[in-house]
């Protein structure tokens, strides 16, 4: 499930590549706001709820029983975490601006806030899925993988 998610932010952060192009090329028109609102939609319920499952089930797993290597990883996971949340209230703005009727277009503070928070999400997908979840998948239990699979769709709502 956290790779999957994972996909789907890889696909939003696609759509908000799009939608950048999209403004640059067509300006804010009904199609960008739509994409925006998307983007908005995704970054602002379900990306909380992956990293609430990362805190939940991932990380406290590894600072317990992992290497030295792999919870100094987890350390600074859990401080992008923290940053990602502050990039994501910098990037939205421009995008509710649009959503909302009152832009045109994004100014350079928000591409640049969109640049920055793309930028930490792709590295830190790749320091979670080339380290930390191979090190929690080796220490876990089919049974525990399960149950821990349960309560993140439970969160959802989805159980």
């Amino acid at each position: 499930m956290l790779e999957a998610c994972h996909e789907r932010v890889q696909r939003t952060l696609g759509l908000l590549g799009r939608l950048r192009a999209h403004v640059q090329a067509h300006g804010a028109d009904n199609d960008a706001r739509q994409a925006a609102r998307d983007v908005l939609r995704y970054f602002d319920v379900a990306a909380p709820l992956h990293h609430q499952d990362e805190e939940l089930h991932v990380f406290p797993l590894l600072l317990a029983e992992a290497t030295p290597e792999v919870r100094a990883l987890v350390l600074r996971l859990q401080q992008d975490h923290v940053a990602m949340t502050a990039d994501w209230a910098a990037a939205r703005v421009g995008l509710q601006a649009l959503v909302d009727g009152g832009a045109t277009g994004f100014t350079p503070q928000d591409e640049a806030a969109f640049d920055r928070f793309a930028g930490r999400y792709g590295a830190h997908i790749a320091a979670e899925e080339g380290a930390a979840y191979p090190a929690a998948a080796a220490l876990l239990s089919p049974a525990s993988l399960a149950t821990m699979g349960r309560e993140m769709a439970a969160r959802r709502g989805a159980v």
